[in-house]
């Protein structure tokens, strides 16, 4: 796996405060387990924040419902929008993506954002994950 970069290239992953605070509060909500959602919007912009079921139930994986994800989907798509990427979270470690995150990293396009949950407060993150290469994207949030 190559060292992270700073997508420079990438702009801002941007957050509406109401978005953005779901997404933490789902990753509390889950907790001990990895919690998991998608973020739907338009280009860079977050405009809404759709939690999800961790399917694998596990503090080490997470896994979207199919029914889950093409409900979004079609939601996002009677809107205007589309899903632009995922959130999980990491109950005991960095907000950086594991091995098995970049694995079963589903599409090239997408934003990944990490919330670890490991210090006093939430600390997030978000990556393009794209062959196995790793850029991390700032959050703008508010």
């Amino acid at each position: 796996m190559s060292a992270v970069q700073y997508a420079s290239a990438n702009p801002r992953l941007s957050f509406p405060p109401r978005a953005y605070a779901e997404m933490i509060g789902a990753a509390y909500d889950g907790y001990p387990l990895e919690a998991c959602g998608l973020l739907v919007g338009e280009g860079t912009t977050v405009r809404r924040f759709v939690p999800c079921t961790n399917e694998a139930a596990s503090a080490r994986v997470y896994s979207i419902p199919g029914l889950e994800l093409l409900r979004a989907e079609r939601a996002a798509e009677a809107d205007g929008m589309q899903v632009i990427g995922v959130f999980h979270s990491h109950t005991h470690s960095e907000p950086y993506p594991s091995p098995t995150d970049v694995e079963q990293a589903p599409d090239p396009a997408w934003y990944y954002v990490i919330v670890s949950l490991k210090r006093e407060a939430p600390e997030a993150r978000c990556y393009r994950i794209v062959d196995a290469s790793i850029n991390e994207v700032p959050i703008a949030a508010g």
